[in-house]
């Protein structure tokens, strides 16, 4: 009878450590939280990196804005200044006179 209750006792603790090793439970080593093997499991997550500029349709609004100044023909000729303070061809008046 002690033999059998020793063998019962023994399967229901090696069954409880099989249970308690293949659970995927954290562990905790020299003072460390460490993470089950069972995260190995999981598929990577990809996260695509973000562009450059992150308004494209604003710099593409910008790019076609600058390439129409650039095409953008420039004047043939400037216009005639503008007529001084005492007129055409009159010098300018001096204060204290």
């Amino acid at each position: 009878m002690k033999t059998k209750t020793k063998l019962t006792v023994l399967s229901l603790s090696l069954t409880s450590f099989i249970l308690v090793g293949t659970s995927g439970c954290q562990t905790h080593i020299a003072g460390m939280t460490l993470p089950s093997g069972h995260y190995l499991e999981h598929p990577p997550q990809y996260v695509p990196p973000s562009p450059f500029f992150p308004i494209s349709k604003e710099l593409a609004s910008m790019e076609t804005g600058a390439n129409n100044n650039q095409t953008a023909t420039p004047p043939s000729s400037l216009p005639a200044p503008l007529p001084g303070p005492g007129g055409m061809g009159a010098p300018a008046p001096m204060p204290g006179n």
